[in-house]
């Protein structure tokens, strides 16, 4: 039995994440800050709920206490992330900006750090980080590409610091693997808007690709940045 840790996991693209991976039969952990909505996230879903901040070092230490008590982990996926607005644009004031690196960034180390014991220990660890090509520095460079259009200073600035997190812990432990992904335009309430209106994709279709980079076998890849067609530039 495959067990998965997923943050930011009771709505949106992580939330369909996991549903997945329970039907590819692992039993999944679903991390979310809201107790009362983690909790019915995960009993819908058949998951095991951890209170899970990733802005926390408490919070992270106990889910990954309670994973560690409950048997070990084998999979993580890294999906929490936030970004800020403020009138027609991005939040650009100094404690927005930390708020969103804080969870996007440094929130994914936080979690790595404290999961790579238990990793260590799986016959295949797996992490999987969710990026973005609004942190491509290929794609935002590429007219053919959506994020060639659309500026992000904030958050495709925090989501190019996943990818290059993602590149060095696949040089620095080598006996886990390490991807990024592109999930894609997805219809979430990432940066306060309404999925039912958003023109991106259903978040059940985004978390193919994730699903693909969380069940690869012993011989799968490490150190590369994925999306539906296959490898991302970075």
């Amino acid at each position: 039995m495959t067990t998965t840790l997923i943050t930011g996991a009771n709505k949106g693209l992580g939330k369909a994440t996991a549903a997945q991976l329970i039907a590819a039969g692992h039993t999944v952990y679903l991390g979310a800050r809201n107790e009362e909505l983690g909790r019915a996230a995960a009993e819908e879903l058949g998951a095991r709920f951890v209170q899970l901040d990733v802005t926390d070092d408490a919070s992270v230490a106990a889910a990954l206490k309670t994973i560690e008590a409950d048997g070990g982990l084998d999979v993580l996926v890294n999906n929490a992330g936030i970004a800020k607005r403020q009138g027609g644009g991005e939040a650009l004031d100094g404690p927005s900006v930390l708020e969103v690196f804080d969870t996007n960034a440094v929130g994914l180390i936080r979690v790595t750090e404290a999961a790579l014991p238990l990793l260590r220990k799986s016959a295949n660890p797996v992490v999987v980080n969710v990026s973005s090509a609004l942190g491509s520095f290929w794609a935002t460079h590429e007219p053919t590409r959506p994020a060639f259009a659309f500026p992000s200073i904030v958050y495709g600035s925090s989501k190019a610091a996943v990818s290059m997190i993602t590149v060095q812990y696949a040089k620095a432990v080598p006996e886990v693997k390490f991807n990024a992904v592109e999930p894609g335009i997805t219809a979430t309430e990432l940066g306060g808007g309404d999925p039912g209106s958003h023109p991106g994709r259903p978040a059940e279709e985004s978390a193919e690709v994730v699903v693909r980079l969380a069940t690869i076998g012993v011989d799968g890849p490490t150190g590369t940045f994925q999306e539906d067609a296959g490898g991302l530039g970075w």
